[in-house]
């Protein structure tokens, strides 16, 4: 459970300078306003009609404070671009440069090049200082004109490159392992008693990010997913016992496929990490699909990439750079199982198997996810501005909000089987809620 204590957000100290944006106070109506440094957002917004929770446990309002810990005239920025690609990783880079450059007057933001890489000298490329020219398209092309990578950097040298280049405000754009990443950096900072802010923009499809009600490339990668899937229902019912069979990513959460499934409306089967998968037995997934063909004639399946991982431990397994387990190949593995049933069943089948993978990552974004981006990227300035630091940007019902990191990368959010999301997917598919 978490208690009060867990949400504090650490701060470089007193904020002394007067904020150069063009904003109300609380008196005025006429003009957006600042957030108060005590605006808080319930953690907990619904309970039994018993009573109300013991402890109440707020996140910190996002947004613009009145007064700043960096003067902006005297700041230089820095920006980085971690781990697999994300749809809106551009819109990230330019709306932040744009409201550090225009809003606030930093007369200097560096783009760090390929991942944590660039913060060490012995192995990355020089930075790049950022200009409207610059970025001023890149927002319609997808991937990240500043480069990513995997893996870690010596927590001491990238602290020493920050130092060294000057830099005062750092803003990490990445998924679980960027976070532990930037974590390291900002407590490396505070044990010397820096003065250097670290704020996270939340990034990954799979939408794993504990207290972050949605990461950015979600929404894209889902229209992605769904065209795909659109295309495997089509290639299955016009075969006389098709399978359109489509791998999605989603190595420990299932979000992508069980939205896009929704999305789609014309998935039969949505396999997910977070449902365990026995694929024999009279009620196993096999017997199930089998009955399937046998009164529709056609089936479309979505398997996230983390599933069957108990059926495939004997699999010879990977890790990345960032240490990550990479899972054994989920896609080939079932369609050869299903084809090997069908046979041993006397039953003929036509699977077409499609893994869309890196197609739905590394579109530009789609209007929603540049939305979104746009107002991720404006509030972590705004957060390091003030001197929040060890912080990501969350959204927590609908609204925007500071997450320590810690807490953050303390577990990965995953889909609740008994949750509304998977709710509604056993709906629309009419699968079995368990496997048995």
């Amino acid at each position: 459970m978490l208690a009060p204590h867990d949400t504090a957000i650490a701060s470089l100290g007193p904020c002394t300078f007067p904020s150069p944006l063009r904003l109300g106070g609380r008196a005025d109506t006429a003009l957006p306003r600042f957030v108060p440094d005590g605006a808080r957002v319930r953690f907990q917004v619904e309970w039994e009609a018993e009573g109300q929770p013991a402890a109440e446990v707020c996140f910190e309002k996002a947004g613009p404070r009145e007064k700043l810990f960096f003067d902006p005239r005297q700041t230089r920025a820095a920006i980085v671009t971690c781990g697999g690609l994300c749809p809106g990783l551009n819109n990230v880079i330019r709306s932040a440069f744009l409201e550090l450059h225009y809003n606030y007057g930093v007369p200097e933001v560096l783009g760090l090049r390929y991942g944590y890489a660039g913060l060490n000298p012995a192995v990355g490329e020089p930075p790049l200082r950022l200009s409207p020219e610059l970025v001023d398209t890149i927002h319609e092309e997808g991937g990240t004109m500043l480069g990513t990578s995997r893996g870690p950097q010596p927590v001491d040298v990238m602290v020493d490159f920050l130092v060294s280049r000057g830099i005062h405000l750092l803003l990490c754009v990445g998924g679980d392992g960027t976070l532990r990443g930037a974590r390291a950096i900002a407590e490396e900072i505070l044990r010397r008693g820096l003065s250097i802010a670290v704020v996270g923009v939340p990034k990954t499809i799979d939408n794993d990010i504990l207290y972050v009600e949605r990461t950015f490339g979600v929404q894209t990668a889902v229209d992605k997913a769904r065209e795909v899937l659109d295309a495997a229902h089509n290639e299955a019912k016009s075969a006389y016992n098709g399978v359109g069979l489509v791998k999605v990513m989603g190595r420990d959460a299932g979000f992508i496929a069980a939205m896009a499934t929704l999305a789609s409306q014309e998935v039969n089967f949505t396999l997910i990490p977070e449902v365990p998968l026995r694929l024999d037995g009279p009620r196993g997934f096999l017997e199930t699909l089998r009955r399937r063909l046998m009164a529709r004639h056609h089936a479309v399946v979505v398997v996230a990439e983390g599933v069957g991982r108990e059926l495939l431990r004997d699999e010879p397994t990977e890790t990345d750079a960032s240490g990550n387990p990479r899972p054994p190949d989920i896609g080939p593995f079932l369609r050869n199982h299903i084809v090997r049933h069908m046979r041993q069943a006397g039953v003929p089948v036509d699977v077409k198997y499609f893994d869309p993978s890196y197609l739905i990552r590394s579109v530009p974004a789609n209007s929603e996810d540049a939305i979104f981006c746009d107002a991720l990227a404006r509030h972590a300035v705004h957060a390091g501005m003030a001197g929040k630091t060890n912080v990501v940007i969350g959204l927590w019902h609908g609204v925007f909000t500071h997450v320590p990191i810690p807490l953050a990368v303390s577990g990965k959010k995953q889909v609740d089987p008994a949750g509304a999301l998977w709710k509604s997917v056993l709906a629309c598919t009419g699968q079995p809620a368990v496997w048995e």
